[in-house]
């Protein structure tokens, strides 16, 4: 029956499933076509979403999703990794959504991807949640940076806002505070592939090769679909020749 709800969404809103978490932001850094949906194309798409979930709440629990995210069919753990994405919690998902990072499958684990992201991102309360989703749309990097730095006060634990600040202090070329933050974001979710790709990146700045390479490599353990991550991976291990093996 989730396969059969799954496929009735519309096609736009499961090649964006990442979108769930990052709203505009992430189509607008993407340069996304996505994002120049009209106002009318939104509103039917978040109708349709909004069934989904209703419909999904009254048959299944996130224990029976999560059932289906180890189905031998395929359908169906796309149809699970697409619905933990809007429903699903850290406590229990986190883990079995990055395990799918390494399925068979590569629309499975795309929308294991993109779930992974929605979970980070939802991982407070929603108040909490709702602010962080405001600060990375701002276009002012210093009032990105101090509206962060409140948050991570007011919720320590929240992994995504360390990951985020993250960001924030690389394009700002203050990699060591980037670094830091990234450590932080693992620390506290060791399933977050983009803060150890980042600290990878960090350390690529700070000109600590070996170090770039053992978190890129890292990177690729929990996420093999990184792009571009797995050529810097070779171009290192070949400049560094048997130091890097």
């Amino acid at each position: 029956m989730l396969v059969e709800f799954f496929s009735h969404l519309p096609p736009r809103l499961v090649r964006n499933s990442g979108s769930l978490a990052l709203g505009q932001y992430e189509e607008r850094e993407k340069g996304s076509k996505s994002s120049r949906a009209s106002a009318p194309d939104r509103s039917r798409s978040g109708t349709a979403l909004d069934a989904f979930r209703q419909k999904v709440l009254a048959k299944y629990t996130e224990g029976t999703l999560l059932r289906l995210l180890l189905s031998g069919e395929v359908k169906e753990r796309r149809a699970a990794a697409y619905t933990l994405g809007l429903l699903g919690t850290m406590e229990q998902a986190n883990s079995p959504l990055a395990a799918r990072l390494h399925d068979d499958d590569a629309e499975v684990r795309r929308l294991a991807g993109d779930a992974l992201w929605s979970l980070w991102f939802g991982a407070e309360a929603p108040a909490t949640c709702q602010e962080l989703r405001r600060l990375v749309r701002l276009r002012s990097r210093e009032q990105a940076l101090a509206g962060l730095d409140a948050l991570i006060g007011q919720a320590p634990l929240f992994a995504e806002a360390y990951n985020q600040r993250a960001i924030l202090y690389f394009r700002q070329q203050q990699y060591d505070r980037s670094a830091a933050d990234c450590e932080k974001a693992l620390q506290l979710n060791p399933h977050h592939f983009g803060a150890q790709a980042g600290l990878g990146q960090c350390y690529l700045k700070l000109r600590k090769q070996k170090a770039a390479l053992k978190a890129l490599q890292a990177a690729l353990r929990i996420n093999p679909q990184l792009e571009g991550i797995a050529a810097t991976v070779r171009a290192l291990e070949n400049a560094l020749g048997e130091e890097g093996r």
